[in-house]
């Protein structure tokens, strides 16, 4: 089944295909590169790795909304898999951008096919320190210094990598994960609490120089700022996803019994339902309530996962039960992508439940807060 002629908001074909495909194997994704991978792969047969890419070259271009709606979904049957896309989503996103016809040419479609698979290396800068720098140098630039977080070592083949110049501005070029010279090597993948399947790994840059075909784009001094102030809801579609992970497993274990499970369930379920129609609402206005929306998402995901931890019992203790996984992708959607005003208001969230995102009426939820 193709999703590539899709109009509109394609979930209601996608969430059948991830329910029977994805969510059965979302335990050995969660600890398997190789599987990991091979659903990557069944990303790109189906037309899913190029949302953002024109058509021209292959890609879906779709609007915001689909794309919200597909990465919500993707989150809600598998962390690892829709984080590890998401990286490559990024990526093609700037290929497909690029005034680097030659590198498009060589690149852009076998990554929107998923023959290949493109990462990312540029969130350190939202650092006020970095760590790594470049200059610019006879036909390139140079790097040195170390990239922080690389996914998809060992699953990629190429990655983005981008450092500050001196003026400010930031260069981004396209490095491979293929060998380890002393210019430019790779630590051994982390041992992460979530999402380690992933193969995340350091960088390491001693006098690299990228020459300038492998560059992508120069931005401008504090593009990486407003970035953010444009696309921070971006991350709470992951947040909510893991949210209805947790809602799912709770959802399961209701019982006659136990009336409390199935209250908790109704309320939570409200709650993340009110928290998406204000999240999606702010789509094409951005909103000043963006910061609240964002600590709001993150507190349902741990809300929701901790609910699945609690009605699995001892089980949920074992590393590869659903809740286990559910409850280590939400303290890691909880980090991802934050930067000082993110984790502000999600501990302004933690310190007041009710005031940092509102009351909830008992008209959306049945109880009050």
């Amino acid at each position: 089944m193709s999703v590539s002629a899709v109009t509109g908001s394609p979930i209601n074909q996608l969430d059948p295909l991830f329910q029977t495909v994805i969510a059965p194997q979302a335990d050995q994704l969660d600890q398997d590169p190789q599987m990991l991978h091979k659903a990557f792969q069944w990303l790109g047969s189906h037309h899913l790795l190029g949302l953002k890419a024109s058509p021209d070259w292959g890609g879906q271009a779709w609007q915001s909304q689909a794309i919200w709606e597909y990465t919500e979904q993707l989150a809600r049957y598998s962390g690892a898999l829709v984080f590890l896309q998401s990286q490559h989503q990024r990526c093609v996103q700037e290929l497909s951008n690029s005034g680097n016809l030659a590198l498009k040419e060589r690149y852009l479609r076998a990554a929107i096919a998923g023959h290949i698979g493109l990462g990312v290396g540029f969130s350190h800068l939202r650092r006020p320190q970095q760590p790594v720098m470049a200059e610019q140098t006879a036909g390139g630039y140079r790097f040195n210094g170390r990239v922080p977080w690389v996914t998809g070592f060992g699953i990629f083949d190429h990655w983005m990598l981008a450092a500050l110049l001196p003026d400010g501005r930031a260069v981004f070029v396209l490095a491979s994960f293929q060998g380890s010279d002393p210019v430019l090597s790779f630590s051994q993948p982390m041992q992460l609490a979530a999402l380690g399947s992933t193969q995340t790994v350091t960088a390491t840059l001693r006098n690299w120089v990228a020459p300038a075909e492998l560059v992508l784009d120069v931005k401008p001094a504090g593009w990486m700022q407003q970035a953010d102030l444009g696309y921070p809801l971006t991350h709470n579609c992951f947040a909510l996803g893991c949210a209805q992970g947790g809602l799912d497993i709770l959802a399961g274990a209701r019982s006659s019994a136990l009336p409390t499970i199935d209250q908790i369930y109704q309320r939570l379920k409200a709650e993340v339902a009110q928290c998406r129609r204000e999240t999606y609402g702010t789509l094409g206005n951005p909103s000043p309530e963006r910061l609240r929306l964002r600590a709001w998402a993150i507190n349902l995901a741990v809300r929701c996962g901790h609910g699945a931890v609690i009605v699995s019992r001892g089980a949920a203790n074992f590393a590869g039960h659903p809740a286990q996984r559910v409850y280590r992708e939400a303290l890691a959607f909880s980090v991802s992508g934050q930067n000082n005003d993110v984790m502000n208001a999600s501990l302004e969230r933690l310190m007041d439940p009710s005031g940092s995102v509102g009351e909830m009426p008992c008209a959306h939820s049945g109880m009050g807060h």
